[in-house]
């Protein structure tokens, strides 16, 4: 059997956790920090979980050894 291959775009976004979530770095955060608040900055410091189901199944068949 093939090795299955593993999107890469995706793998760079994304990564599963041990309970099989899809954790992710929320957007936001890169440039012009200046004009936002301290508070929502540091909200986009936390890495986010996916509570949607159809895209955490979605997502896992992408990352194949995640």
């Amino acid at each position: 059997m093939k090795k299955l291959k593993t999107k890469k775009g995706v793998a760079k976004r994304f990564r599963l956790t041990k309970k099989g979530k899809v954790a992710y770095t929320a957007c936001g955060k890169s440039h012009l920090a200046t004009s936002k608040e301290n508070s929502r900055l540091r909200g986009l410091r936390k890495k986010k979980t996916l509570d949607n189901v159809q895209s955490t199944k979605y997502l896992k068949r992408m990352l194949p050894y995640g």
